[in-house]
């Protein structure tokens, strides 16, 4: 059997500030933006550059119960988990471009990390896992 998680839904306030900061300031690729009258959305999906996996759905909050989760999917964890092949060049252009990070970078047992924060406040990993880590093969 072969299954794969495609999308992660991301609520956020707004489609076109949510597109500017994650296409503009983490470089991801944006993969689609279709509407869709019948609901009045908007599809839009984007993707770390070179990543063939799972893709963020941007997901505009339309009711006042989802407004509440905007900038806080993860109860103030971490919530996503961005691994490069270069830590500290993407580390640097981030923080040159204006990135919040909220941890520094640190030398953990799987890795390299640092924490940093989206637009709306949603916390992410940046990391670089090492080589011999489980996981560095599934990337």
């Amino acid at each position: 059997m072969r299954q794969s998680i495609v999308h992660i839904a991301l609520v956020v306030k707004d489609y076109d500030e949510a597109i500017d900061f994650y296409v503009n300031k983490l470089k991801f690729e944006l993969i689609e933006d279709t509407y869709q009258p019948e609901q009045d959305k908007r599809w839009v999906v984007v993707s770390p550059p070179g990543a063939k996996g799972v893709t963020l759905l941007l997901a505009r909050a339309s009711k006042p119960e989802q407004f509440d989760f905007v900038g806080n999917q993860a109860g103030g964890r971490v919530f996503l988990f961005l691994n490069t092949d270069d830590f500290w060049r993407d580390y640097n252009r981030m923080v040159i471009d204006g990135i919040k990070f909220v941890r520094e970078p640190k030398q953990a047992d799987y890795g390299i990390v640092a924490v940093f924060e989206d637009l709306y406040g949603n916390r992410w990993d940046l990391l670089q896992l090492d080589p011999d880590h489980p996981m560095a093969t599934r990337v």
